[in-house]
């Protein structure tokens, strides 16, 4: 490989800002798995929540500190939220990272990588600022990352695309994805999600005012069940929000399932929002973009970042790629939530996905390796692990070590293991479908993930 793009295992983690941060959590957050357990219990004898239980108490009770005048006089009055919002608590990531610290365990539940991202990358964000590149880029995107981000698309769906028609530059994919639902969707439209799903998802839907219907993908392969798939669209049907290479499960769909998907899109009139940002991390097949399959490219979306295949997740530089009559509503959100995005960053971003194919192939790589690790440690553990074809996410079914369900199975094995991975039940409308899985990632250097099993075949006990 090029000596300019460096090994991502000859980078260094560095966690100090974070544990400046988060420090002050330490001492506060004791009573977060009580209450949990007490959420739980409500929501188990039928409270209305549909929501699990999400650590409600942490949001508050542990980010407390001495409190000034103005907060003592305010003490005591609930929490004001928009009634959209009221079912959404802290997300689950947030509260295991803090866990993660109180408790000192290894986190292979957040997905960020423990190394830092190529020097060729900082390097250019480093330039960009001495260069005075520092005041609002353009809204949709400076046209240099525009067009490298058309070229990075050409290369990979082989679809060409105007940079500066079809190309929308935002502040992660997260952005992306909000400017896609607020811009796109009407109040009443339904939305067809696969659970589990990524979160803010459901959040920004709500947002929107959609009416969101939910396929579940199941255990052991996580295959679409297009019959129910098929059933579930109907004339109010809208937009169907996917996610391949798939966060939580690792599922990448199968060109077969792409091509039926695409088939009822085009049957019912109904626009495809695909979120790939796993598209770099593939591992047993290729990656294929929705947008590239025939009669697809004028309905849907597609969302990527920079940050999960340049270990940058902190930049927040993500984009929307779509035809001229879809970008215009994309872009019309997009510019009541940023505006634009940090400018030597974008610079940097542009410097990235010119990266030479050599960078993807030691990337797929390192991490094919890391996955390695994880899976057989899992498995020796005694863990059922489910596979995973792509992203850096592996889910497992917890049952055998005898727990009741994800989240006291989460708590144990941050408590008494010393390991922090992701209940999955959150990325549920039924919390009961995903009581039996737990999320590791593998987006850790290799003394971090064989630490993390050495205390899991250690501590573990099958029942």
């Amino acid at each position: 490989m090029n000596p300019s793009f460096p090994s991502l295992m000859q980078t260094q983690c560095t966690w100090s800002c974070h544990h400046e941060m988060l420090g002050a959590l330490r001492s506060k957050s004791s009573s977060l798995f009580a209450s949990s357990r007490h959420l739980l219990r409500q929501f188990a004898a039928g409270s209305g929540s549909r929501r699990p239980p999400s650590f409600a108490a942490m949001s508050t009770a542990a980010t407390e500190k001495e409190a000034s005048p103005n907060q003592k006089e305010s003490a005591g009055k609930p929490l004001q939220v928009a009634k959209r919002l009221e079912k959404f608590k802290t997300t689950i990531f947030t509260q295991m990272s803090m866990l993660a610290i109180k408790h000192g365990a290894i986190n292979l539940g957040q997905g960020f990588p423990n190394f830092d991202g190529p020097e060729f990358v900082k390097e250019a964000a480093i330039q960009a600022i001495r260069d005075g590149k520092n005041q609002y880029a353009r809204g949709y995107g400076i046209p240099d990352l525009n067009s490298a981000i058309a070229a990075r698309f050409k290369k990979d769906s082989g679809l060409v695309v105007d940079p500066e028609t079809e190309v929308t530059v935002t502040s992660g994919c997260t952005e992306a994805i909000a400017a896609t639902i607020l811009g796109l969707i009407n109040p009443g439209d339904e939305v067809i999600l696969f659970a589990p799903f990524y979160d803010s998802y459901e959040a920004t839907l709500s947002m929107a005012g959609a009416d969101i219907k939910c396929i579940t993908l199941r255990p052991p392969d996580f295959a679409v069940p297009i019959n129910e798939l098929r059933s579930a669209i109907s004339k109010k049907t809208r937009a169907i929000l996917m996610n391949t290479p798939h966060n939580p499960t690792g599922k990448m769909f199968t060109r077969e399932e792409l091509n039926e998907i695409a088939s009822l899109c085009i049957e019912n009139d109904v626009l495809v929002f695909s979120d790939e940002v796993y598209d770099k991390l593939a591992f047993e097949m290729d990656h294929i973009s929705m947008a590239s399959l025939p009669g697809m490219y004028d309905r849907t979306v597609t969302l990527n970042s920079l940050g999960k295949t340049f270990s940058l997740t902190g930049w927040k530089i993500g984009w929307a790629i779509a035809p001229p009559h879809l970008t215009w509503g994309v872009r019309q959100a997009h510019s009541f939530l940023t505006f634009a995005t940090n400018t030597p960053g974008q610079w940097a971003a542009a410097a990235a996905l010119r990266a030479p194919d050599s960078y993807y192939v030691e990337l797929r790589r390192d991490y094919a390796t890391k996955k390695q690790i994880l899976v057989e440690g899992l498995k020796e553990a005694g863990f059922k692990v489910f596979p995973s074809s792509g992203t850096y996410f592996v889910v497992v079914d917890h049952t055998p070590f005898g727990l009741e369900n994800d989240i006291a199975f989460c708590e144990f094995l941050i408590k008494e293991v010393g390991v922090v991975a992701i209940p999955t039940s959150v990325f549920y409308l039924n919390p009961e479908e995903g009581k039996n899985i737990v999320r590791f990632t593998f987006c850790k250097d290799e003394g971090t993930l064989r630490s993390a099993v050495e205390r899991m075949k250690a501590k573990l006990k099958r029942t």
